[in-house]
């Protein structure tokens, strides 16, 4: 089972992904692109990164906006290094802020 980070930790985590916040007990942000097809790549190359982590991320998507929260079920739902680890190779991948 998953350990759940210190708030600490968690803000000293958040200081390096640019945009990422910490709301509801989960890391969270919001991506915009240029148009659907954009958002729908990113999405699906997103979730390669999710698989092979085998750790996947809430999100919806309304056109060209992504929005992602991720969390760690079996922490409680809580924030712990996994989520810490996939908002990165998010970010990695991630071609707009």
């Amino acid at each position: 089972m998953a350990k759940p980070l210190s708030r600490s930790k968690i803000d000293a985590a958040l200081e390096t992904l640019d945009g990422w916040k910490f709301k509801r007990d989960g890391l969270v942000k919001e991506f915009e692109f240029g148009n659907f097809r954009e958002a729908l790549s990113f999405m699906v190359r997103v979730g390669f990164e999710a698989e092979s982590l085998n750790h996947h991320p809430e999100w919806t998507n309304v056109y060209k906006r992504v929005a992602i929260r991720l969390t760690t079920h079996d922490a409680g739902d809580k924030v712990t290094a996994k989520d810490v680890e996939l908002a990165r190779k998010i970010e990695a991948v991630s071609w707009v802020q």
